[in-house]
């Protein structure tokens, strides 16, 4: 897992910009021209990486299931028969909590619409997620903690040992399809849906979309999106990551 994960870092930016980067001031004496590529290549990126309307028009790419309208989230149980939240991370030892683990905000975004979704419809809940450290808690068990402690939502089911999203949709299958149950409302984030769904009616489901925390959308920032802001490399990070996750899924499974 740490060879996969630092292979994973270098090869996608903002990790191969660096490089680039690097490479540019080691060739700046033997090889001046493609040093001047490479640090074209290098900065460039990062700045459209740190640009909010890159982030905007390239999410619009991948967020392509519409958001469930609230008047209908009732009806969600003649639709399906469990809702899912898919794990996102997890903070280790915050002192706030008295150094124990918590979900991470995109998981509490995930969280808090399933919640609200559970409440209109009356769907149990699965949470999925592994040891994202390999140590437990899990992902699951956090999210189940979280849920019941802070928005008071009880969780029927934890899937406690995947690690991609491939593995999510799998895992999930082998507790809820014995018990007769093959529709589900997928919650994830609006960029990851598309992979999300796809993976789990690969595993035998019917699912009903439920993004949260769309990207796409115009956000109203300064000077239209194009002054460059710090949060705008992990989110185009996590897009580039989702990209190239969706392409590998079809390639590889």
């Amino acid at each position: 897992m740490p060879v996969r994960y630092l292979i994973k870092q270098l090869l996608l930016p903002p990790g191969v910009l660096f490089l680039l980067l690097i490479a540019a001031w080691w060739l700046r004496r033997s090889w001046p021209r493609l040093s001047a590529g490479c640090f074209v290549l290098g900065l460039g990126g990062l700045w459209l990486m740190s640009l909010p309307v890159v982030v905007e028009r390239s999410a619009r790419a991948l967020e392509t299931e519409p958001a469930l309208n609230p008047a209908h989230w009732a009806q969600l149980a003649q639709q399906a028969d469990a809702i899912v939240i898919l794990g996102a991370g997890r903070e280790r030892g915050d002192p706030a909590w008295g150094l124990a683990d918590q979900p991470t905000g995109v998981a509490m975004e995930r969280m808090r619409y399933a919640a609200q979704l559970a409440k209109a419809s009356g769907l149990p809940l699965l949470t999925s997620g592994g040891l994202h450290y390999g140590t437990p808690p899990s992902e699951a068990q956090l999210m189940a903690d979280a849920l019941q402690r802070d928005l008071g939502v009880s969780v029927r089911w934890k899937e406690e040992r995947s690690r991609t999203t491939w593995e999510n949709a799998r895992m999930s299958a082998e507790i809820l399809q014995p018990l007769g149950i093959k529709r589900v409302v997928v919650v994830t984030q609006a960029w990851h849906m598309q992979r999300s769904r796809w993976s789990f009616e690969q595993a035998g489901f019917e699912v009903v979309p439920a993004p949260v925390g769309f990207l796409g959308r115009e956000h109203a920032r300064p000077f239209g999106g194009w002054l460059p802001e710090s949060k705008s490399i992990w989110q185009s990070g996590q897009l580039l990551n989702e990209a190239v996750g969706l392409l590998g899924y079809r390639l590889f499974y």
